[in-house]
């Protein structure tokens, strides 16, 4: 049995590996060269993208960390005045309230001081009152003479004047 080989060197092989590299070169010239450019500049764009993105996002977390930081600084701010006010408006509470109890105070011993000169006043004028009657009553007495008829009618008369006089 003869063996024949699968590929024989003929001069066919050898023209059809010559115009596979001929086709190679020249592909490798018009198109692999303008492809591979193309891939490296998308590349170049990617990275470069991917750079701006990382800054991006480094300042994006660099801003909220300082956004965090003024809210809570104006959280902080807000309680402090908050704070503030509520011992303001204690302090105003407090002033208002003994002011008050001042003044009520001061109204009460007005009213008892009002009301004990009233009551004097009402006194003088019951001793005056008393001390007239006491005067006319002497006088009247010392005008008649005492007989009991006289007597009781002077009673009955005084009695009348006193009554008159209230």
């Amino acid at each position: 049995m003869e063996f024949k080989p699968l590929i024989g060197i003929t001069w066919e092989l050898a023209f059809q590996l010559i115009n596979t590299f001929l086709v190679f070169l020249l592909l490798k010239k018009l198109l692999f060269k303008p492809v591979l450019s193309v891939i490296e500049a998308r590349e170049k764009d990617i990275r470069e993208n991917l750079a701006e993105g990382e800054k991006a996002k480094s300042e994006g977390l660099s801003l909220k960390k300082e956004y965090q930081e003024k809210v809570n600084s104006a959280k902080n701010e807000g309680q402090e005045i908050i704070k503030q006010a509520t011992l303001r408006a204690e302090q105003k509470e407090s002033e208002i309230i003994s002011t008050a109890k001042q003044e009520a105070q001061s109204l009460k011993e007005k009213a008892n001081k009002d009301v004990e000169q009233e009551r004097q006043k009402v006194m003088n004028e019951i001793k005056n009152d008393i001390s007239d009657i006491a005067l006319l009553a002497a006088s009247k007495v010392i005008e008649k003479d005492i007989d009991k008829s006289k007597h009781e009618e002077l009673i009955n008369n005084f009695i009348k004047e006193v009554g008159e006089a209230k």
